[in-house]
């Protein structure tokens, strides 16, 4: 298991109600990611953030509130602990901007920063957000309901089979991937997608797979990267996207998305979102 006990986590709490950026609290990707020998990345991709309860006050002193889609690429620096980012957000509660763009722009400022890479970020009035992501589903062929017997709730790569002597291109998913909090233990649910070209993935095994992870520690990014290199290592697929939907905690979700080629996923409101 990661140590992170020389970053902020798991800490005395300091709240804010006024903008500060010190708030946020990076953790450097190299602490849990392995590379490969030449130090490149095997995948590509994004971490998209979605935070439900940004607000700030309007030059009278109005309040104003949106909801906020932030992509870091996968290739910055560093991570944001959740905790900080909501931490953050909050800060500016009761600090006035000309408009919202100029708020946008001082969140751009600080997490590419905090971050060490370009951060795109939307913000969406609520009846806009509405419009834009209304609740769905992305198609594919979900595992969950097939008669297996569990017994290992560590993750266990040795349960990924593939057939060799059938190609496929498909999407699985599952509603069934639950991970810890590496510092606090808190339970973490996701829905994780996975779409590739390949030898024919056995179902059976990869839900077996997936809830391998019920009692693992780690953050979200860290468990995608994990169940990517692990499928690719397993399975041989030509082509691969691993996509995991997390339920939010604080106002905010944290969705991963890792590829052996970037394209940015399509950004969906889950049932449980």
């Amino acid at each position: 298991m990661v140590d992170y006990s020389d970053t902020q986590l798991g800490q005395e709490t300091r709240y804010s109600d006024q903008y500060d950026p010190l708030l946020l609290c990076p953790i450097p990707r190299a602490k849990a990611r392995q590379q490969t020998e030449q130090g490149a990345l095997p995948f590509m991709g994004t971490d998209i953030w979605t935070a439900f309860e940004i607000s700030w006050l309007n030059p009278d002193g109005l309040p104003q509130v949106a909801i906020g889609e932030f992509f870091f690429p996968c290739t910055s620096e560093s991570i944001v602990e959740s905790k900080s980012f909501k931490l953050y957000l909050n800060s500016v509660i009761q600090t006035r901007y000309e408009s919202m763009q100029a708020l946008q722009n001082v969140l751009v400022k600080d997490l590419s920063a905090a971050s060490g890479s370009q951060v795109e970020i939307v913000l969406y009035g609520l009846s806009e957000y509405a419009g834009f992501n209304p609740i769905s589903e992305l198609e594919g062929i979900c595992v969950d309901q097939q008669s297996v017997v569990i017994d290992t709730y560590q993750p266990d790569a040795s349960l990924l089979t593939a057939d060799r002597d059938e190609a496929i291109t498909e999407t699985l998913y599952s509603h069934l991937l639950k991970t810890n909090c590496p510092v606090t233990d808190q339970p973490d649910w996701a829905s994780v997608y996975i779409t590739y070209r390949g030898p024919k993935i056995c179902r059976e095994g990869l839900l077996k797979y997936i809830v391998s992870y019920r009692m693992h520690q780690d953050f979200h990014e860290q468990c995608i990267e994990q169940i990517f290199n692990d499928l690719m290592a397993f399975c041989q697929p030509s082509e691969l996207s691993v996509y995991a939907r997390y339920m939010r905690r604080g106002g905010l979700d944290i969705n991963p998305y890792r590829s052996t080629t970037f394209e940015r996923p399509q950004s969906i409101r889950q049932v449980r979102q």
